[in-house]
């Protein structure tokens, strides 16, 4: 039996306004954002998959099976400049001998991570 291998093209998001979370995503990772219509936009960050926003009529009910670690350099002012964009902290910085992460919400409230390895 031959073995599936798949490759990841890109990663969807469901929100009700694809336009925003793209300029929000596009604005924290780099690239461009890119607005096909009021369904759908995607951003294509350096040395990242694409990020595409699709709109359903859902509203965001419950908290994510999936989420997004980014890793930073300085997990507060990494915190700094996503609220500055719409983003919403989720309790405190944890540290530890790890070295330190914040749970963020973007704009439509779905869940990520600044990462900040203590190894640098």
């Amino acid at each position: 039996m031959a073995v599936l291998r798949a490759r990841l093209g890109q990663l969807v998001v469901d929100c009700a306004d694809p336009g925003r979370l793209a300029r929000f995503w596009a604005a924290l990772l780099g690239g461009r954002p890119v607005v096909r219509d009021a369904s759908w936009a995607h951003v294509d960050p350096p040395d990242a998959p694409r990020l595409a926003f699709q709109k359903v009529p859902e509203v965001k009910a419950a908290k994510n099976r999936l989420h997004l670690d980014l890793a930073v350099e300085d997990v507060g002012r990494a915190r700094a400049a996503a609220v500055r964009r719409g983003a919403r902290p989720v309790g405190t910085t944890v540290t530890d001998a790890q070295g330190a992460f914040q749970v963020m919400r973007d704009p439509e409230g779905n869940e990520f991570c600044f990462v900040e390895s203590a190894e640098g």
